[in-house]
C-alpha cells in the first residue's frame, strides 16, 4: 500500500503505478511518468530526472519480494514506534482510565499484527468486483447458508445463518429460556459443525452450563445428573459423551461483572489463537462499561456497551450474539398476549438502533396459557423465536420445540430424535431446572465462579 512508503515522493510514485496496472497498461517510466502528470505530482517528486535516477538503481526485479518485503518490515516498524510512544504518554496521563489505555494498545498491536488498519474510502468499481467475487464464491460453494448456522433448520433458512460483522440480539424475560437457546445453538456450531465458539456466561458457572450440555448429549435429566441416580451402564454411556464432548470447540468464560475493555481484549486474543467464527454473550446487561461510566446514567453505560459489542463484531468480522432482559411491561399488560416488543428491550433504546438482527424468545406456556394466540396451535412444549429486527431480511416467527427436562430447543421435526417419550406438561417449566438466579439487580462488584471446576480439565491447547 501507498502509505507503506516513508517518503510522501515515493507513495505518489506507488500511487501511479497502481493507476497504471489497474488500466491494463504498460509499468515502465513514460507510462509511470505520464500518469503522475495526469495527477499534478510530477513536479512534487522531482521531476523526470528522479523518477529516471530511481530506475537506475535497480539492476534487476529478480529480488522484488524480498525488497517489497523491507519496505512492509520497515512500516510496521514505525507503526510500533508510533503505538509504543501513544502508549507510553497515555501512561503518564493519570486522567485516563487504566482499562481503557489496555483496551486501546491492544487493539492498536492487533490490528499491527493482522495488517487490519483502516481502510480508506473505496471506490464503487472496487466494491462491485468484491461483491461479484463473493456471490461467484457462494454460486460454486456447497454451503447452503452464507452465514454461520444455528443449527435450526428453519430459522436458518430465513436468516440465511448469523452473518460477519454483524450484531444479533436475542431478548426475553427471565424464564424464557435464553441461556438453553444459546446454549443449544453453541451445541450445534462447537459440537455438530466443529466451528470455534466463544462463550461469555456473566450469570451461570462454567460448570453449570457443562452440566447442561451434557445433560442434553447424554439424554440423561438434569435432576438425575443432579443426585448422581445413574446406573453403572449409564454411568458408561456418560463418560462416553463427555469424552465427545471434551473435544468440541467451545471456549467458555464465567468472569462475572466483565467490562466492554475486558471483553474486547479476550476476543481479539480468541480470534487470534483460536479463529473463532463467533461470540455468544450472556447476558449484555450484566456487562459494565468501564470505570468512566460506573455510577453514571445506566442507560449511557448500556448504549456503550450495545455501540462497542457492534464495533467488535466488525473488527472481528464475525458474528457477536448477545441476550438481553427485556422491561418488565411485558408482564404488566391486560391483554391475554404477552408477546414481547421492540420498545420492551430493557434501558436502552440503542440496543436496537446497533443490532442487525432483535430476536425475542416466547412461550405462552410460561403464562399459564393452553394455546398461542390463533387459538389453535398448542401452548406446551413450544418456544417461539420472534424476529422483530433483521436490517437485511424479511421478518417471520419461527416455532421450536423446548424440552424443558434437558434444558434445550430444538427443530419440531427432529423432536423424536432427542427425547422419544416427552410429554409436555405444566411442569416441565423452566423454573424446574433453572437453580440460578439472576444478577440483573445485584451490584457489579460479583465474586467471579470461575473457581468452580471446569470441564474438560485439560492444561494444554483447547482444541
Amino acid at each position: 500500500r501507498e502509505e507503506m512508503f516513508y517518503k510522501e515522493s515515493h507513495q505518489k510514485i506507488y500511487k501511479a503505478i497502481t493507476q497504471v496496472f489497474h488500466a491494463s497498461d504498460p509499468v515502465d517510466l513514460l507510462s509511470v511518468a505520464n500518469q503522475l502528470r495526469k495527477n499534478g505530482d510530477l513536479e512534487a517528486i522531482g521531476g523526470a530526472y528522479y523518477l529516471s535516477s530511481l530506475t537506475n538503481r535497480i539492476v534487476s526485479s529478480a529480488n522484488i519480494e524480498y525488497h517489497a518485503r523491507i519496505v512492509s518490515e520497515k512500516y510496521i516498524q514505525r507503526k510500533l514506534i508510533s503505538v509504543s510512544t501513544e502508549t507510553i504518554h497515555n501512561a503518564y496521563d493519570n486522567s485516563l482510565d487504566v482499562l481503557e489505555m489496555l483496551d486501546t494498545a491492544e487493539k492498536n498491536l492487533f490490528d499491527i499484527a493482522e495488517q487490519n488498519f483502516r481502510r480508506d474510502s473505496r471506490t464503487m468499481p472496487d466494491i462491485i468486483r468484491e461483491v461479484l467475487s463473493d456471490l461467484q464464491a457462494m454460486k460454486m460453494s456447497d454451503k447452503k447458508l452464507r452465514g454461520l448456522p444455528s443449527g435450526f433448520t428453519e430459522l436458518d433458512r430465513v436468516t440465511n445463518g448469523w452473518q460477519k460483522a454483524n450484531l444479533i440480539i436475542i431478548a426475553a424475560r427471565p424464564g424464557m429460556g435464553k441461556t438453553a437457546f444459546v446454549l443449544s445453538m453453541a451445541r450445534n456450531i462447537a459440537i455438530e459443525q466443529q466451528k470455534p465458539l466463544a462463550f461469555f456466561s456473566l450469570e451461570m458457572s462454567a460448570a453449570d452450563l457443562v452440566m447442561r450440555l451434557i445433560s442434553a448429549e447424554s439424554g440423561f435429566k438434569q435432576n438425575q445428573l443432579k443426585k448422581g441416580d445413574l446406573t453403572d451402564e449409564d454411568w458408561a454411556v456418560l463418560v462416553n459423551k463427555m469424552t465427545e464432548l471434551s473435544n468440541a470447540k467451545l471456549l467458555i468464560d464465567d468472569t462475572a461483572g466483565l467490562s466492554i475493555f475486558e471483553l474486547r481484549a479476550k476476543c481479539r486474543r480468541f480470534k487470534q489463537q483460536y479463529d473463532i467464527q463467533g461470540v455468544i454473550i450472556d447476558y449484555l446487561q450484566l456487562m459494565s462499561g468501564g470505570q468512566d461510566l460506573k455510577g453514571g446514567n445506566r442507560e449511557q453505560e448500556i448504549s456503550t456497551i450495545s455501540r462497542s459489542l457492534k464495533a467488535l463484531s466488525k473488527e472481528l468480522d464475525i458474528p457477536v450474539i448477545a441476550l438481553s432482559q427485556l422491561n418488565r411491561s411485558v408482564e404488566s399488560r391486560t391483554t391475554q398476549s404477552k408477546r414481547p416488543q421492540l420498545s420492551d428491550l430493557r434501558e436502552s433504546g440503542a440496543i436496537e438502533q446497533d443490532a442487525d438482527l432483535v430476536l425475542f424468545i416466547y412461550r405462552p406456556e410460561y403464562y399459564k396459557l393452553a394455546t398461542f394466540e390463533d387459538q389453535k396451535t398448542p401452548a406446551a412444549g413450544l418456544a417461539e423465536i420472534m424476529i422483530a429486527k433483521h436490517r437485511n431480511g424479511p421478518l417471520k416467527d419461527v416455532k421450536l420445540r423446548f424440552i424443558a427436562d434437558y434444558a434445550q430447543f430444538c427443530d419440531i421435526d427432529n423432536f423424536d430424535q432427542y427425547v422419544s417419550d416427552f410429554m409436555p406438561n405444566e411442569t416441565t417449566l423452566l423454573d424446574n431446572y433453572n437453580t440460578i438466579p439472576s444478577r440483573i439487580n445485584e451490584d457489579n462488584e460479583m465474586s467471579s465462579p470461575s473457581n468452580s471446576p471446569m470441564f474438560p480439565i485439560d492444561d494444554g491447547d483447547p482444541f
